[in-house]
């Protein structure tokens, strides 16, 4: 038996940013992970020989806007971003039925060019308004997103809102409860530029025309502050670089050793033992994977907290799938002679009608009969991740459902990652003939392989009644399971939620501090209420 200040479980994104903050801090930390592969769905393996493809998300935006990477130095821990810029291109049909395409820059007067070309001068003019209005509040919106959600650090950011508001509070509120398609429909002409920015508002999970998700099209905003980004050598080198820096602080990290349960006696957290029967003594435990698997970790001993997560915390019925493709040649979408959509996501959807009934597919557990695809292809620029003459290229496909009525996985994943390579293969003639090799993650693939149950990388669903202070539950919002001394989570179950953006795990080694010093509590409560976090 041994001992530590803190055990972290499961090495994904959020839990190594934790498990660096808290082994900077001077404490005993391991990390314990099932996984031989750091990182969990912020990852990258080697698929086929030569080839690395990452196992989950690809494009990085949240973290770049946190300072995370900069506080903890992971450049030099060999983490290298490669900008996005442009960050967002949509092939489309002209007036007159030769391709053409909306291309959104950083820079928001190249992509308002680009609007006027396509779209005519009213709609450029009206994304100008467009980024006015919602750019500044997201920027609050980003800085609660950095904070737990406490009704002070809440009230806080309500008042952020008003001061960026150029609409009264009424005004702004009924914006920000109504739905991203009634946004889209207050600025916007143009059908072909709404079904753009209303598929890569989507990523989030909802579909745009939901209630309350106006700002998943208004936070796109931000990236016309800083570019998303792709890690030279795969998704995963920011997984490698955080266990880097942890190790640099003394952190220990066991790989092929996950927790296979956590122990509470009395109202406490005692230790933590694994799966090849080590235990492992500690004061605080951090749970960093699915708040569902934490359910199941301590439902010998905390049977109460067990119930009240399975029964509130809700996973849904998956969100997606993904073919990553290895091919001869970059697709060559049409009107893109320059080849800049390599440097961003494409977004690939015929109409917000079809979009809708791709959703209503979902919720009946049927397979999209026509699906959108986001497609990237970062061997374009990376040449780390392939040898030479050979590429690799990811179509996510969403709305997917883990559960379908009358049909498996098992017999229909080939049909529908054919469906999404021929969503390619329509922007992009060719395309389907240069494919040399195919991975296909369904829902059931990436439920086995990365541990997020039902397929829903987001964890938990993303809607208003599971986010800020909902989020897994309210009694465990402030990523305390307050009915355990000691038993912490974090992750994509816990605010703000999925994506890679590590604002949970720092929130989280807040919060262990707090508890473990009065004195620094007070600090950093102080801190985080002034805005003064590590930027």
């Amino acid at each position: 038996m041994s001992g530590r200040d803190v055990v972290i479980v499961g090495a994904g994104h959020n839990a190594l940013v934790t498990g660096c903050y808290l082994a900077r801090s001077g404490l005993n930390v391991e990390i314990v992970e099932q996984d031989a592969v750091v990182g969990g769905a912020v990852s990258t393996v080697e698929r086929f020989p030569g080839v690395l493809m990452d196992r989950g998300s690809s494009a990085h935006i949240m973290i770049r806007h946190t300072g995370i990477v900069e506080d903890l130095d992971l450049a030099a821990h060999g983490l290298i971003y490669q900008d996005m810029d442009p960050w967002g291109f949509a092939p489309i049909r002209a007036d007159d039925g030769t391709p053409d395409a909306l291309v959104f820059w950083v820079d928001i007067e190249r992509t308002c060019e680009s609007i006027a070309a396509v779209c005519g001068m009213a709609d450029a003019d009206a994304y100008r308004r467009f980024t006015r209005d919602w750019l500044p509040r997201n920027e609050v919106v980003f800085d609660f997103f950095q904070q737990s959600p406490t009704p002070a650090h809440l009230a806080r950011a309500m008042a952020g809102l008003r001061k960026a508001s150029r609409s009264g509070v009424a005004q702004m509120s009924r914006e920000f409860l109504g739905s991203a398609d009634a946004v889209l429909d207050s600025y916007f002409h143009d059908e072909r530029l709404k079904t753009a920015l209303a598929w890569m508002a989507a990523q989030s999970g909802p579909p745009s025309h939901e209630p309350a998700t106006a700002d998943l099209v208004g936070w796109l905003t931000m990236m016309h502050r800083i570019a998303p980004g792709h890690p030279v050598g795969g998704s995963g080198k920011l997984s490698e670089a955080l266990a880097s820096c942890f190790a640099s602080y003394g952190g220990t990290l066991r790989l092929g050793d996950g927790a296979a349960e956590i122990s509470c006696r009395a109202g406490k957290v005692r230790s933590v033992t694994t799966t090849s029967g080590d235990q492992i003594q500690a004061r605080q435990v951090v749970a960093g994977c699915h708040v569902q698997t934490t359910a199941t970790l301590i439902e010998g001993t905390a049977p109460k907290v067990t119930a009240e997560l399975r029964g509130n915390a809700r996973t849904g019925n998956g969100l997606g799938m993904v073919v990553r493709a290895v091919t001869d040649t970059l697709p060559g979408y049409l009107a893109d002679e320059a080849g800049i959509a390599h440097h961003a996501m494409t977004l690939l959807a015929d109409s917000r009608v079809e979009l809708r009934r791709n959703y209503g597919e979902f919720l009946a557990g049927r397979a999209p009969t026509n699906p959108a695809a986001l497609v990237m292809a970062p061997s374009g620029r990376d040449d780390t991740l392939a040898p030479a003459g050979r590429h690799t290229v990811t179509i996510w496909g969403q709305w997917h459902a883990y559960h379908l009525e009358g049909e498996s996985w098992h017999d229909i994943a080939d049909r529908e990652a054919a469906k999404l390579v021929e969503v390619v293969e329509r922007h992009a003639p060719g395309f389907a003939d240069s494919v040399q090799d195919l991975w296909v993650q369904t829902p059931l693939e990436i439920e086995r392989e990365l541990g997020l149950l039902r397929g829903n990388v987001m964890h938990l669903e993303m809607t208003l009644d599971q986010m800020f202070s909902l989020r897994p539950v309210p009694k465990y919002a402030d990523y305390r399971i307050s009915d355990v001394d000691g038993l912490y989570i974090t992750g994509a179950s816990t605010h703000p939620g999925g994506g890679v953006f590590g604002a949970s795990g720092r929130s989280a080694a807040h919060a262990v501090l707090a508890d473990r010093s009065s004195v620094l509590g007070r600090l950093l409560d102080w801190s985080n209420a002034t805005g003064l976090r590590h930027k």
